[in-house]
């Protein structure tokens, strides 16, 4: 076989590998963006869909140095440019959402667990600035008692003044396989029965489970 045909044939199965991780992440790109919490970091996902877009790199790289038809170049372009972008948005998306709920997040160890390393340190660096700030521009000129970046006053029970994710938000979705009857609620009220590839808008934190466990996509 000669060097083009090898070249050919690497090229082909980086575009078939591309296109199966593409998919992936366009899907957690849809979760992301319907969810109104940061979901789980797909680390696997992303270290694949990276090593694909090297690969195209290259391969388009060789392409350049082949003289390989520009309709051939222009189609692995292509997909590197969707792959980029699609990946550019999946993360931009999660740092939006820890710049939102910097304080909720960095507050907890569960959630922060669900984070890339490199989001931990940028929830943690952001949590730092912010109460930075609030402490020398607010916090400090206001009575003892009602100082905090957290609570409302000394009396007040819980975190009441950090944002957090509105889990029952009613989001569009839609079933991957049959799930047959779902409970929606606690005391067994609302029941649904989510047959596969139907179209269902609920509240985000009945179908959590679902979404996390991947037998439901958000739209």
């Amino acid at each position: 076989m000669s060097s083009w045909d090898d070249d050919e044939s690497a090229a082909a199965s980086a575009a078939e590998a591309a296109t199966t991780d593409v998919e992936l992440l366009k899907r957690a790109w849809r979760n992301e963006k319907a969810a109104p919490e940061i979901l789980r970091f797909d680390s696997l996902l992303v270290s694949r869909v990276r090593e694909q877009i090297q690969l195209l790199e290259e391969t388009l790289d060789d392409f350049a140095d082949s003289g390989v038809d520009d309709l051939v170049v222009s189609l692995y372009q292509m997909d590197l440019d969707r792959t980029l972008f699609l990946l550019r948005s999946y993360l931009r998306l999660r740092l939006q959402k820890i710049e939102k709920y910097t304080m909720h997040i960095s507050r907890s160890d569960g959630i922060l667990s669900q984070l890339s390393p490199q989001e931990r340190r940028f929830a943690k660096s952001c949590a730092e600035i912010m109460e930075k700030h609030l402490e020398q521009s607010v916090l400090s000129k206001l009575p003892y008692g009602y100082d905090s970046v957290t609570r409302q006053s000394l009396s007040s029970t819980e975190d009441d003044m950090v944002p957090e994710p509105q889990l029952d938000t009613f989001v569009f979705c839609k079933t991957k396989s049959d799930v047959g009857a779902f409970q929606l609620d606690d005391i067994g009220e609302e029941v649904v029965d989510l047959v596969a590839d139907d179209l269902y808008v609920l509240r985000y934190k009945s179908i959590k489970g679902l979404v996390e466990g991947g037998r439901i996509d958000l739209i």
